[in-house]
């Protein structure tokens, strides 16, 4: 029995997002203990010629990444890639530091192997992560950095968000999201309206001097109208790629669905957001990152089947910790 399946009922009786906070400080720590991070890089980490995957000018080690969400401050990164993870997405990091949205704001469905959650864009912000990044360079595998707005941005103030964080981060990122489909922020504006998504697009890469990848993450209830639209917006403006998807505001999937709002994530997602790939693919040549229920190896694989050139997941690793494991071996 592995460790984390011991420790697993403790956490479960903590609220969910101190259970994180625990498990992002244990990670920490072995971060911070080169024989400890080389124990865990030797028990966890698996390659294979036929896992790696050339993907945004970069070689990624295997297609299994974790999401934007779970390491949001750039702490524990280094700890991730040697859990064997192929990349690390850090973020959403907004340009200064914010609250999000009051506690509690993250809660467990287990029966549905599900979470919701409405952050609403809590972090320290694109200073501090910038520290750590920096401190940190070189450490560990490909990184992707989500970029987003803060809460009380209105349109105008929301390009110049994305802008300030891009250029801060610039240095450090293998690629970057642009994340414009989040449900738990103010509903101030559209974000995903194509006149602003083009705004957003054109001042981003006129920053973007040395070409790095950008993407767009975008969420699984666009019709397929809507799809091919973002798509085109998306190819002239020349970005690299598309994130599809992220959570969910439906309740579609759930056995018993809790009076909390916040966006739902985890495997009643899986179904959505495989489809949503499986359009975007059989309509752009575009690489595409799927997230969205993947939680076992037959979920990746089918990520991959419909479209996807990478997977990513987050609450398959609230589940299972070592959920990593089981995907390579059977890679």
């Amino acid at each position: 029995m592995n460790p984390y399946s011991l420790l697993r009922p403790l956490f479960f009786k903590l609220p969910a997002e101190t259970a994180h906070e625990y498990v992002t400080g244990g990670l920490r720590a072995i971060q911070s203990f080169g024989p400890a991070r080389r124990t865990l890089r030797s028990r966890y980490t698996y390659e294979h010629p036929a896992l790696a995957v050339e993907c945004f000018d970069t070689t990624f080690a295997n297609p299994v990444g974790i999401a934007a969400g779970f390491d949001k401050n750039a702490r524990v990164f280094p700890a991730l890639s040697d859990l064997g993870f192929g990349f690390v997405e850090i973020g959403t990091v907004t340009p200064a530091s914010q609250t999000g949205n009051p506690r509690p704001r993250l809660f467990r469905l287990p029966g549905d192997r599900a979470l919701i959650n409405r952050m609403g864009f809590n972090g320290d912000g694109a200073d501090a992560v910038h520290s750590r990044l920096a401190a940190n360079a070189d450490t560990g595998g490909p990184l992707g950095i989500n970029v987003g707005k803060m809460n009380d941005s209105g349109a105008e103030t929301a390009i110049d968000d994305y802008r300030r964080v891009f250029e801060r981060l610039y240095p450090f990122g293998d690629y970057f999201v642009v994340n414009v489909s989040c449900p738990n922020t103010p509903d101030e504006f559209d974000e995903a309206d194509p006149d602003h998504l083009r705004r957003i697009f054109e001042t981003l890469q006129a920053a973007n001097e040395d070409d790095v990848p950008l993407l767009v993450k975008i969420g699984p209830e666009s019709p397929r109208e809507s799809l091919y639209e973002l798509v085109d917006i998306v190819e002239a403006y020349d970005l690299d790629g598309i994130v599809a998807t992220n959570t969910t505001t439906s309740r579609d999937g759930v056995t018993d669905p809790p009076d909390e709002r916040g966006g739902l994530s985890g495997k009643p997602l899986e179904a959505r957001s495989t489809a949503v790939i499986e359009t975007l693919a059989g309509y752009t040549e575009l690489p595409i990152v799927g997230v969205g229920g993947v939680d076992s190896a037959e979920s990746a694989y089918a990520k991959i089947r419909a479209g996807a050139s990478l997977v990513q997941l987050y609450t398959g690793f609230v589940y299972n910790c070592l959920l990593y494991t089981s995907l390579m071996a059977r890679g």
